[in-house]
């Protein structure tokens, strides 16, 4: 193939890429919403909306992430925190930031686990880890920091502080359990609904943590028009019935 026609091949091939990736919203979102957030893209599309792509980790990790240039046109976190960390350093659009939905924290065990507890001040969680450990997500995830918090409300945090598997997100938190690689995890109710291999032992007071909020903005770089779309999509009733769906909480609009 002659020089000038492989460069014009090469020219279209890119031009092509790039039109495709200009015609899609990249969403840089919490680990916990895939099984959601994927529904909910599904549905902006049938419903004539642009093709949406996910990228879903810890929300500390997706903040960084964006902070050191990664092209995100959205980001969803599992708290107020790593948003607020954005938004110090003008790296969303303040005015497009809405809570989105809300979540309740919960102490799972594999589907064949017979451990019986209650959840609530003192519990003996550190006996009934017998010789495992407890799978949490890292202090720098919004779940780990809810789960500590819970832990240390209810004065048992020092019985397991040194009894702890950490994971990078909440997620990898729940494969731990489901794969039986530790007898008990704490992660979000809807994580553990959406796992058939782990079953809820009980659900932490929602006084004994900060409120678990989802809040999604716009990121500064975008200038995607499709974005703020998707994100309005986010906030409207189709989406809420899908949230719905799978236990989160819908809040009220601001």
């Amino acid at each position: 193939m002659p020089t000038i026609l492989r460069i014009l091949v090469l020219s279209l091939v890119l031009f092509a890429a790039n039109a495709a990736q200009a015609a899609s919203v990249t969403v840089f979102a919490a680990a916990s919403l895939k099984d959601v957030l994927d529904e909910v893209g599904r549905e902006f599309e049938v419903r004539g909306g642009a093709r949406v792509r996910f990228s879903y980790a810890g929300s500390s990790a997706i903040a960084r992430q964006i902070e050191q240039g990664a092209p995100a046109d959205v980001f969803v976190s599992a708290d107020s925190d790593w948003m607020d960390h954005l938004e110090n350093r003008r790296l969303i659009a303040p005015a497009t930031r809405r809570d989105l939905v809300g979540n309740r924290l919960a102490l799972i065990a594999p589907a064949s686990s017979k451990t019986r507890l209650t959840v609530g001040p003192g519990m003996p969680l550190a006996r009934a880890l017998g010789s495992g450990r407890l799978a949490v997500a890292a202090p720098e995830v919004p779940a780990g920091r809810y789960a500590r918090a819970a832990l240390t409300s209810l004065g048992v945090w020092a019985q397991v502080e040194k009894r702890l598997a950490p994971a990078e997100n909440v997620r990898v938190a729940l494969h731990y359990v489901a794969r039986g690689e530790a007898p008990l995890g704490i992660v979000y109710d809807t994580d553990a609904r959406a796992e058939p291999r782990v079953r809820i032992v009980g659900l932490f007071p929602e006084s004994s943590h900060p409120k678990i909020v989802y809040p999604a903005a716009l990121t500064a770089q975008s200038r995607n028009p499709d974005a703020a779309a998707f994100l309005a999509f986010l906030t409207g009733p189709e989406a809420a019935t899908v949230f719905r769906k799978h236990g989160f909480t819908v809040l009220r609009q601001r």
